[in-house]
Formats: structure tokens, sequence, C-alpha cells
């Protein structure tokens, strides 16, 4: 006698490249990943600024919007391949039907606690899928890199500054 095993969806790499092709095409035609930048912005929109208000406070204790102006400033200075890849991540990470299913995250970003944040960032930072890990390492330095050139965190670490010239 043969018994049959009902099929159990898996998420492996095949499945999560088709769901990113899907998400992708969907925040085309949902004009979600407009490129028009937020009042007072250089690159970050409208869409990003609950995500990044979110975020940010979990990872570092800061004025959230000295470094986003910082954010901003080095996203900037990005090649314009590596802004299309930050600004698909900031995508997939705003847009409802794509931030609830990968960061467990169902509400609005601004509506998130910080231990749900927190939650979040742990689960990507420990998937078994790379790509969730990539995206958490990309968060971390792009918080981290507005951070750290910033005045206001030299003295946390102890740095002095640069050398006046």
């Amino acid at each position: 006698m043969t018994t049959i095993e009902p099929a159990t969806p898996t998420l492996n790499r095949r499945s999560l490249l088709k769901f990113s092709l899907g998400a992708t095409l969907l925040l085309n035609i949902a004009g979600c990943g407009s490129d028009i930048p937020a009042n007072r912005y250089l690159i970050l929109r409208d869409a990003d600024l609950p995500m990044l208000r979110a975020i940010i406070p979990v990872i570092v204790t800061s004025n959230v919007d000295t470094l986003l102006a910082q954010l901003d400033t080095s996203l900037a200075a990005l090649s314009p391949a590596m802004l299309k890849l930050t600004r698909q991540l900031f995508d997939v990470l705003s847009l409802p039907i794509t931030r609830g299913p990968l960061t467990g995250i169902w509400g609005a970003w601004d509506q998130a606690e910080p231990a749900q944040v927190e939650r979040f960032l742990k689960r990507w930072e420990n998937s078994s899928l790379n790509l969730l890990r990539q995206g958490h390492c990309s968060l971390l330095q792009l918080v981290l890199m507005a951070w750290y050139s910033s005045p206001a965190s030299w003295a946390s670490c102890g740095y002095p500054g640069p050398p006046k010239i």
C-alpha cells in the first residue's frame, strides 16, 4: 500500500525568486516603487520613512530625524546599481503584501512595537535563506553607516573626529 503525503509548501530558493519577481512586478504596477524623494530628502521616499522610523531606534539610540538625513546623504552617494537594490529592499519592506509574510509585521510600520521590529531583524539575521540574511546585513550596514558618519556618534566610540586642517 502506498501512502501519498500531502504536498507541503516550502520556501526554497526558486520559490523565493519567483515571489521576488512577482513582488517586483506588483511594486511597479502599484507605483510603490516610485523614485520621487520625500520632501526635504534627496533619495528617501515617503514610503521608506515609516519603515526606517521603526527600524532605526531598534538598531541605534539616536535622533531619528538626524540619522534619516545622514542616511539620505549616504544613499545619494551610492552607485545607481546599489541604489536600485536598496530601493528594492525598501519597497519589499514597505508594501503590505510583502511586508507581512517576510517580516511578520502585518500592520503599518508606524504601529509596530520595537519588540516586533526586533523579532523581524532576528528572524532575517538567522534565516536559512541567504537573501533574507543579506537584507538584514544591508539594513544594519545602512543604519550603522549613517550613525558612525554622524559627529553625534563619535564620542560614544572614543573617536575625536577628523583632524582639523
